[in-house]
């Protein structure tokens, strides 16, 4: 494994610190220290380049022509323990797919055996594909949330994982779900002290996160009693926020609130507040979200699934939220946020064009400018995504993690085909977007540290 830190890199690749604007760098000279964080980056032509290229003379990575930089991919939305069932059981409406699917699926994480197997799989899986931070639900068990803790610290995965809450009887079943509002609070606090005290988690790499599965599924006791936890230990929080018809409605008819307003009022939005999906959140309540600094994770591929409903992406963009992608596995079946960027691209064209044929193009849709392109769904993926989570990731700048991967464009099993001719810039990086598959990753890397490689990568660089 080629760990670069205490060393630096000459790479030509692609970030975004701003969104709608793309950085195309050309053998920039990035440099890492000790603790995994940029240093510096200097470009061809810069003060301080030669300085700085002769200073880390043999401990100096190039990368070749045709292989580029990325930041690595920060997933906002995971259910963890829905891995086993990632591409099945989508013909069937949101609460059908809970009751009869998932919940007997995440009931099985009591077998420990099975927990680590499985968490391993993913984590693997989602490192290879780019993903270098994960939001993750787990499951109510204790034993089994602890055991994703610790396969994300050993595999060296960036990871904030929370124990599942779930103890409201009316929408839970008995084989499945938290005891009590006390049992559900202490397990909760339980999985945060050992994150926290983990002994191979110094620096931090993994956080313990307060989750109750949304509404529906926790007592008022419990949602309030989580929201001063939270407050308490400075913890991020993940819940599901307007998913769904189903679920949406639910909470207006059991708190008499949308889920916005409910979850402000116990405490539950705040800046390290992740809301999973906020499809038919209105105006007033992304006044909400931004006022408290909470995010989103829009997933776009999960919710032609199961919300029926398109995420006003653009409208919470322009009004200034923070907002990212999440995979949703497994209500999506692709855990790649490459699939989610495209998809994130596609339903945004849909919503400002309308669907319905019968209707003129005046009539098909009420929004306009809906849609987005491939350098606000980059920007999504990584600068985003790292910006609702309060973390120093995403970007290529001095004091983030770097945390990165390799697309080599030049690999015959991959899917990215350039013509030299053609391809120059930004159109590099769309296709990238648009045609980049598992294959063409060649390395990731995580603060700074080695964890994925392509079999099909020869030696060193």
């Amino acid at each position: 494994m080629d760990h670069l830190r205490g060393k630096a890199i000459v790479a030509s690749g692609f970030h975004t610190t701003r969104l709608g604007e793309i950085d195309f760098f050309q053998n920039a000279l990035i440099s890492i220290g000790d603790d995994g964080a940029i240093l510096s980056v200097h470009r061809p032509g810069e003060k301080g380049y030669a300085e700085e290229k002769e200073k880390q003379a043999g401990r100096l990575m190039i990368l070749p022509h045709g292989s580029y930089l990325l930041p690595g991919f920060v997933d906002l939305h995971i259910h963890a323990p829905q891995y086993p069932q990632l591409g099945s059981a989508l013909d069937v409406p949101l609460e059908v797919w809970l009751q009869k699917y998932t919940f007997p699926l995440e009931a099985r994480y009591a077998d420990a055996a099975f927990a680590r197997n499985s968490y391993r799989l993913l984590v693997d899986d989602l490192i290879a594909n780019g993903t270098t931070t994960a939001l993750y639900f787990a499951t109510i068990h204790q034993q089994a949330t602890r055991i994703l803790a610790d396969v994300c610290l050993e595999a060296g995965q960036r990871a904030l994982i929370g124990k599942v809450v779930m103890d409201n009887a009316d929408q839970c079943p008995d084989y499945y779900r938290d005891a009590s509002p006390d049992a559900a609070l202490r397990g909760t606090q339980d999985l945060i002290g050992y994150i926290r005290s983990h002994p191979d988690n110094a620096a931090g790499l993994v956080k313990p996160v307060v989750t109750p599965r949304f509404i529906p599924s926790c007592t008022d006791a419990t949602l309030e009693a989580l929201g001063a936890l939270a407050k308490q230990c400075n913890c991020h929080v993940q819940t599901h926020c307007s998913e769904s018809d189903w679920e949406h409605g639910y909470v207006l008819e059991r708190h008499g609130l949308t889920d916005t307003e409910s979850l402000d009022r116990f405490g539950l939005l705040g800046r390290h507040t992740v809301l999973a999906h906020s499809n038919l959140i209105s105006a007033a309540n992304m006044d909400t979200i931004r006022a408290r600094g909470s995010g989103i994770a829009h997933c776009p591929l999960s919710n032609a699934y199961f919300s029926s409903a398109v995420f006003p992406l653009k409208a919470a963009l322009e009004k200034g939220l923070h907002v990212g992608l999440g995979t949703d596995i497994s209500g999506g079946p692709s855990g790649s946020l490459f699939d989610n960027m495209r998809s994130a691209i596609f339903v945004a064209r849909l919503l400002e064009s309308g669907v319905d044929p019968n209707l003129g193009p005046a009539e098909r849709s009420r929004y306009s400018r809906a849609w987005i392109d491939f350098r606000e769904a980059f920007y999504l993926a990584t600068a985003g995504g790292g910006i609702a989570l309060d973390l120093p990731v995403g970007q290529f700048s001095k004091g983030y993690q770097f945390d990165a991967m390799v697309i080599d464009t030049a690999l015959q099993r991959g899917t990215i085909r350039l013509w030299d001719d053609l391809d120059q810039g930004e159109n590099i990086l769309q296709k990238i977007i648009y045609t980049a598959s598992k294959p063409n990753i060649a390395r990731v890397w995580i603060g700074g540290r080695e964890v994925s490689r392509s079999p099909d990568l020869k030696g060193d660089l």
